[in-house]
């Protein structure tokens, strides 16, 4: 009977000491607890068919998705909705992820002809991918990309090297203009952080429901200046240093694939 009582007692024991201790993080929470807080989250629905990147979006899938709104100003003064609007949708294959971005910009400007100078400095559209929502650093890794997307369909981020390199092999891009505003189409393969610059064995990675990747767009806005006067996100920046997402992964709101 003493043995008995003696188990029951150490039983007991072993009970409140495991309740008392903290459980361990899921592998979802541990990526969320690296991002900021107040990310959005985005769902993105299955094309059963690719849509056409003719930046015309007539397809019944983008009817499916529902618009996320570029409307944080990271950089820049006050400015009005007819200088800048901006909102985007998103969708998904087995193959690629789709963008489409809509913005009525007053101005639109690309006076570096060099793709790879001061391209930031023009209008353009910035899609940061992250394929595993991990966050952290990725200002000189393929931990996240920053995809630059020029007015002649360029895709410019940093590379390993820690100098822009094109990466337009990644990105099919078309846009419009209809009437006001913008319309951009945009295709886009995803790979992971083993991404090597310059290899010729790199494959984008398969996309299956359920798929959560780190996702958000930005607006640089330039109406003539030398330098670009407007930095417009998707996500909120808390803190001073709200360009950060080039280098942030920990910025970017999450996008969940959904049949």
């Amino acid at each position: 009977m003493a043995s008995r009582n003696s188990f029951s007692l150490s039983a007991i024991l072993c009970l409140v000491i495991s309740a008392a201790l903290p459980l361990a993080p899921s592998a979802a929470e541990a990526k969320r607890s690296s991002h900021d807080p107040g990310r959005s989250e985005y769902r993105a629905p299955q094309a059963k068919q690719a849509p056409k990147v003719d930046g015309v979006a007539d397809e019944a899938i983008w009817q499916r998705a529902r618009w996320q709104e570029m409307k944080h100003r990271w950089l820049g003064p006050e400015y009005s909705a007819d200088d800048f609007r901006g909102r985007f949708k998103v969708v998904w294959t087995p193959e690629k992820i789709y963008v489409l971005a809509e913005m009525v910009d007053d101005i639109l400007i690309d006076s570096h002809r060099d793709p790879l100078v001061q391209y930031w400095d023009d209008d353009c559209l910035e899609i940061f991918l992250d394929e595993d929502f991990s966050g952290g650093n990725h200002q000189y890794n393929h931990n996240a990309f920053a995809y630059h997307m020029s007015l002649d369909n360029q895709a410019i981020d940093i590379g390993t090297d820690k100098l822009p390199q094109s990466y337009s092999h990644h990105v099919q891009s078309r846009w419009r203009q209809h009437g006001n505003k913008v319309v951009w189409e945009l295709a886009i393969d995803v790979y992971t952080d083993a991404y090597v610059d310059g290899s010729d064995k790199n494959v984008p990675v398969k996309l299956s429901a359920g798929k959560v990747m780190g996702l958000m767009l930005a607006w640089c806005d330039n109406d003539g200046s030398e330098l670009r006067e407007n930095f417009i996100g998707s996500e909120s920046a808390p803190g001073d240093h709200k360009d950060r997402g080039w280098i942030d992964a920990g910025l970017f709101g999450s996008l969940l694939l959904v049949e």
